[in-house]
């Protein structure tokens, strides 16, 4: 598991009327590769509002179709719901990844 990979996940919340959403893994390498049983993902709609939040995905990173992440509504997922892989992020994706984080989270550059 990685930073940038891409997951499928069945039934993520109560909440959520999908019985399956695709989530990227941003959580940092070090807690992928500990002791912690959740990581932090940010879900993928195929919604798109042009938000400086949101970055586009598609087909290119293994999804049906075209797509955003949502980097406003980051969540703590266990890493044994993290099974289905569908794909990674390439590295332009995760920079503009990186940004819309920054901007979600109100970090300085």
């Amino acid at each position: 598991m990685k930073r940038g990979d891409l997951y499928r996940v069945a039934h993520p919340s109560a909440r959520d009327p999908k019985r399956f959403r695709v989530f990227v893994v941003v959580s940092r390498q070090v807690l992928l590769g500990s002791r912690f049983s959740t990581v932090i993902c940010a879900p993928i709609y195929t919604a798109y509002d042009a938000l400086a939040t949101q970055v586009p995905v598609g087909p290119e990173e293994g999804l049906k179709h075209e797509s955003s992440i949502h980097c406003d509504e980051l969540v703590s997922l266990p890493k044994s719901a993290l099974t289905n892989f569908i794909g990674v992020l390439p590295p332009p994706k995760v920079n503009a990844l990186n940004q819309a984080l920054r901007i979600a989270l109100d970090l300085p550059d």
